[in-house]
Order: structure tokens, then C-alpha cells, then sequence
């Protein structure tokens, strides 16, 4: 299906309109009025958000692909607009998504190009909760970032993208990587390391390796920059074999194969860059009205130009996930933390807040996809 049939198919569900919880932060000029309202009146609409008492700020983080579970979603439909959130995207994907969500097989919820678009919804699905539950949560936030396909789910809620667009953007993007995973023999591979370890220096030996095998371009490189001493390592599989079995020479103190498809922000997803970009220039995207990081360097998002590039680079290169929570908390000493909402299935980000800034991890809250 492609993107204009998939778009018209769904225009009837006009997610996330007038006060709906992933188009908080949009001016109220930008947002549709559905009929039987009246637009807002000049004297209604302000020029920017309100500046906040850090205290007082809210920060949301979306987690990424490898936080799925089957029964995600459970008892989430009663929130906002979550059950139309599915119904769209049983459209969009063109398959029952809460199904597989709620019920497995799990086999299949694993697979790159059904997990990405799983984590995705139900993650917003969090934020609907968290709307119903804590609406103070949503109006003060001031900062998103998500890890890997989360920042997809951070953008929607920050009103740069439109749910649809983004989910289809999602669906190719994962299917793109699962085409660029077949090619080659590949994997992640978490480490945590003594402060004396040589990461890159690892990988170079790594690589090294391959050649030895008779491996042409072989790679091995730094996936993801999780938190002090622990790293996600990527690339060819003779790779990691390489690095497991020497992991106590290069001060490795624990290491685990990740159960995905390949190696995802590495050189081996460059057949990918370019599918995704494709969409990405199709798709509406507007400049985020809060901040979101970008996994590429940390930094803002500034432009919409900007957004589209950076997600498109973002597959092959590493999610710098420390350097973000870095540029997120950083804060002159006494200041207060923001108050942290991890939406989405698992607490990967608060164990990874914990490990870089204790402090701000006190005012951490995890938003589960399942209700007791």
C-alpha cells in the first residue's frame, strides 16, 4: 500500500485533534477544529509556551525497539484516543496490531518490522494514559527524546508529525532495515565494560579479525552510547564472536548477544538511508513546538529540513543516548530536575537515567502499557 492510499483510507480518523494529548504543545491555530467548535480567538491564542520553574517541567522518554512484550496494551483502550490509534493502524500496516500486541505470537511481535511499529503506538498510548491520569504531566512538559524509533513517537507528540504519516513512515523505515539486515550476517552485541576498556580500540581488533577471514568491509562500531561503561556494539557476526570470546583481554566485564534482526546504526544499514529519506520527504513535517533531541549528536531539533535529515543519518549512526541525557539534564548546581516520564513499554531509559544522573532519576516516573 502505498503512502497516498494509506493516508486517504485513514483520513476519517482525524487522531489527535482539539486537546488531544500528542498535540498538546501546538499553537491552537495549527490544530483542525472539528465541527461544532468555534476557532479560538486572537485574544486566546498566545504567542509561545509559558517559560517554567525546572521544578516544575516535565521531560517524556520513548523507548525504542527491544522494550516489546506480548500484552502490551492491555487495558488501554478506555484512554483518549487510543482505541482509534489502532484502529488506524490495523489500516496503515495492514494487519491487526493490538492483536499482536495483546496476544502474540511473540515470535512475531520480535520481528523488526511488526516490534517498531508495536513500540511506536503503544507508547503513545502511554502518553493518552498519562493525559487521563496526570494532565499536569502533559501541559508542563518542555523536553522529548526517544531511542532509535522512539524519536518517531517523541516528534508525533511534539506536534512535528501527524500519527499516520509517522506510522507508515515507521512501517517502511522497519522494513527497509529488515531488507538491509538480510544481506549480511549481522547482530548487537550489549557490553559493560571496566573503566579501562578501549571500545573503539575493541572494535578495530574486531574488525581486524574479519579481514583475517577473508571478510571484505567488514564492521564492528559503537551502536548505541547507553551510560558510563555500557555500550551496544554492532556489526558483522564474526565480529562479535570475536569480541565475546575475548572479553576478558579487552575488559569486558559482561556481555549479551540483543535478540535483533542485524546490525542497526551501523554502515550495514546504508541500504536503509535512502527508502526512509524517500518517505520522509513525502511526509508533512513541522518544527517540533518543545524540544526533541535528536539520537544523532543530542542536539535540538531546530527545523523541520532538520528533522527529516537527521532521522534519515540516524541508521547509521550511533544512538548517543548519554550525550542526550546530558544535554537534556544539564543544570547549574542547586537547580531543580524535571520531573521524567518514561511512556512506553519497559523502563530501559529509567535504568539508563539511574546510571548517568541519580539525581534526576528521583523524580522518574514510568507510565506502563499494561494496567494492573
Amino acid at each position: 500500500m502505498n503512502l497516498s492510499v494509506t493516508l486517504k483510507c485513514c483520513s476519517r480518523a482525524r487522531l489527535f485533534r482539539n486537546k488531544a494529548a500528542v498535540y498538546h504543545c501546538r499553537r491552537l491555530s495549527d490544530v483542525p477544529v472539528s465541527s461544532g467548535e468555534s476557532p479560538p480567538s486572537p485574544e486566546q491564542e498566545k504567542p509561545g509556551r509559558t517559560r517554567r520553574a525546572p521544578g516544575k517541567a516535565a521531560v517524556l522518554l520513548f523507548p525504542g525497539q527491544g522494550s516489546q512484550f506480548v500484552g502490551m496494551g492491555k487495558g488501554l483502550l478506555k484512554y483518549g484516543n487510543v482505541k482509534e490509534m489502532f484502529a488506524v493502524a490495523e489500516k496503515v500496516l495492514g494487519y491487526d496490531l493490538l492483536s499482536l500486541c495483546l496476544n502474540g505470537p511473540e515470535k512475531d511481535l520480535m520481528k523488526t518490522v511488526h516490534c517498531q511499529p508495536a513500540v511506536f503506538v503503544c507508547s503513545l498510548a502511554a502518553v493518552e494514559r498519562l493525559n487521563h491520569e496526570n494532565p499536569a504531566a502533559i501541559e508542563s512538559c518542555v523536553s522529548a527524546a526517544g531511542f532509535s524509533v522512539g524519536e518517531f513517537a517523541a516528534l508525533v507528540f511534539s506536534g512535528a508529525m501527524n500519527f499516520a504519516e509517522a506510522l507508515f513512515a515507521v512501517k517502511e523505515r522497519a522494513e527497509a532495515m529488515q531488507k538491509a539486515s538480510d544481506l549480511v550476517s549481522s547482530g548487537m552485541l550489549s557490553v559493560i565494560g571496566r573503566p579501562q576498556a578501549n571500545y573503539r580500540s575493541a572494535c578495530v581488533q574486531a574488525r581486524e579479525h574479519c579481514l583475517s577471514l577473508g571478510i571484505q568491509e567488514p564492521v564492528c562500531a559503537i551502536a548505541n552510547y547507553l551510560f558510563p561503561d555500557g555500550r551496544v556494539i554492532a556489526g558483522h557476526k564474526e565480529a562479535l564472536d570475536f569480541l565475546q570470546n575475548h572479553s576478558r583481554e579487552l575488559n569486558f566485564m559482561r556481555t549479551r548477544l540483543l535478540p535483533v534482526s542485524g546490525a542497526f546504526h551501523t554502515a550495514l544499514m546504508q541500504p536503509a538511508v535512502e527508502p526512509l529519506r524517500d518517505i520522509l520527504r513525502k511526509i508533512e513535517v513541522r518544527r517540533p513546538e518543545i524540544s526533541v533531541h535528536s539520537n544523532v549528536d543530542g542536539k535540538r531539533y531546530m527545523h523541520d529540513k532538520h528533522v527529516r535529515n537527521q532521522l534519515a543519518k540516524q541508521l547509521v549512526s550511533p544512538v548517543k543516548w548519554e550525550q542526550t541525557l546530558h544535554e537534556i539534564y544539564e543544570r547549574a548546581q542547586g537547580q531543580e530536575f524535571p520531573h521524567t516520564y518514561e511512556v512506553g513499554p519497559g523502563r530501559q531509559l529509567g535504568s539508563t537515567l539511574q546510571k548517568c544522573n541519580m539525581k534526576a532519576f528521583k523524580n522518574y516516573t514510568h507510565v506502563d502499557v499494561v494496567l494492573p
